[in-house]
């Protein structure tokens, strides 16, 4: 063991060898020192342990492996050819053109965020955004904070704390990444009354759950999950003359921010923000990187009386929306206000795509890749928390399957995640599937590029 101790290589052999030369002329001399002496540390007591010392290459391509981890930008984007629209794994909803150029014009220089041009005084960052809502939904007034569970948040917080907020227990639900709304309401001070059972609830259990504590009757979305079989629920407008009665706001919680008519395009009917004001709620809340296919957002439209309390409590200020989002916010908004939403933003261009196009592409990626694909029906979802259950009909190129090839699917699979940039498909049994609906046609050329390489490799 001592010899083998003995055999480790100085920081300063470490850090002189020539395949470190890039990375002494753009990093400080202090990093380069200190990955050194790690990577010698971790080979020193695996030595301890009773392995012998590994060559001089060894640590020094493991000390280049680190510095380039290090340094190499993980978050990245990809191509997403696995059928989920709103894929929140691989970032929800990519924006539109707009979206991107207004994002980038306030991120390289100053922008008038809160700053009226008019007046030369401080402004409101609320103004970029609260007229294209307030046209779009209809609504009094509108606020943006960060995401929808914030929004909600927020809400509880500033108007419900220390009182009780009356909800069906069917739409006591996880939103997602383990948080739900249970804890939400816990995290606000509101206390959860639930009522009803999980597959029915009627207006009488709200009606019997009231008391002088009621702070406000919500309801839930249910955007990620579908109860099917023997059911029954309230309806929004039930809800609405409850609370009415009794002086109660209502608050709607829409998750995904529909604004089009999802059965136009063959989809479940999904509530929209429109509807929800139109109807009367006091606030309704939803996201902005969902349908309605905008950056990370919560969205709070409805009341000006309430909305203005929401703004003006302190935690408004610890959850509001920065200046990039609220430009690409805005401008998803005005392709809603111009009528150009299902032309102009991907997700919509995505859901819209007929099957005759989807099918033209599939087929020529299947060419790529020879024999070892073929073209079949399939469906696409939308994803995303949003219309569960509900499929577009696709085309998707499958790949794998068959004697021989019970592992083809996962290697390439892996070979596809490490092309530049990843192209992400989904694994079902021996086969993997890749469908072009989520993937926009000015992307095909990087597919088309990514699918001959595969096959090049393949045939080495």
């Amino acid at each position: 063991m001592a010899d083998e101790l003995r055999s480790l290589p100085s920081i300063d052999k470490v850090i002189n060898d020539e395949r470190l030369v890039q990375w002494r002329q753009i990093l400080p001399h202090s990093l380069l020192v200190d990955i050194a002496r790690q990577v010698v540390e971790q080979e020193r007591l695996s030595i301890l342990n009773g392995n012998p010392c590994r060559p001089l290459d060894y640590i020094v391509d493991t000390v280049c492996a680190q510095l380039d981890k290090l340094t190499r930008l993980s978050l990245q984007p990809v191509i997403n050819a696995t059928g989920v629209i709103l894929h929140t794994n691989l970032g929800r909803a990519p924006i539109s053109k707009r979206a991107i150029a207004a994002m980038e014009s306030v991120a390289h220089a100053y922008s008038n965020l809160e700053f009226d041009l008019d007046s030369g005084t401080r402004g409101s960052r609320d103004v970029h955004v609260e007229m294209l809502l307030c046209r779009l939904s209809g609504a009094e007034a509108a606020l943006v904070v960060n995401n929808n569970a914030s929004a909600v948040l927020l809400a509880l917080t500033a108007l419900v704390k220390k009182r009780e907020v009356i909800v069906s227990r069917g739409q006591a639900v996880e939103i997602g990444g383990g948080f739900r709304i249970p804890d939400v309401m816990r995290q606000s001070g509101a206390k959860l009354i639930e009522v009803g059972t999980t597959n029915c609830t009627y207006i009488d259990d709200y009606e019997r759950a009231i008391s002088s504590r009621t702070g406000a009757l919500l309801r839930v979305h249910s955007s990620n999950f579908r109860i099917q079989g023997f059911t029954h629920f309230v309806t929004l407008e039930e809800l609405l003359a409850l609370g009415e009665r009794y002086d109660i706001p209502v608050f709607d919680d829409l998750g995904s921010g529909c604004f089009l008519d999802t059965t136009v395009f063959g989809l479940a009917p999904e509530p929209t923000v429109q509807e929800s004001v139109a109807r009367g709620v006091s606030l309704a809340f939803f996201s902005g990187d969902k349908l309605l296919g905008g950056p990370q957002a919560g969205i709070i439209v409805g009341k000006e009386a309430f909305v203005d309390r929401l703004r003006k409590h302190p935690l408004a200020r610890a959850l509001r929306i920065d200046k990039v989002r609220l430009a690409g916010l805005a401008a998803t908004l005005s392709h809603y206000i111009r009528g150009e939403a299902v032309k102009e933003i991907p997700v919509w261009r995505m859901i819209a795509m007929p099957v005759s196009e989807i099918e033209r592409r599939a087929s020529l990626w299947a060419q790529r890749l020879g024999g070892l694909a073929r073209v079949v029906e399939g469906e696409s979802v939308v994803g995303g928390g949003s219309l569960p259950g509900a499929t577009l009909p696709t085309r998707v190129v499958t790949i794998g399957g068959g004697k021989g090839r019970h592992n083809i699917a996962l290697k390439l699979a892996r070979m596809l995640r490490r092309c530049e940039p990843p192209i992400i498909g989904r694994v079902e049994g021996d086969y993997l599937l890749l469908d072009p609906r989520a993937v926009l046609p000015e992307q095909d050329e990087i597919v088309v590029q990514a699918l001959d390489n595969v096959v090049a490799s393949l045939g080495r």
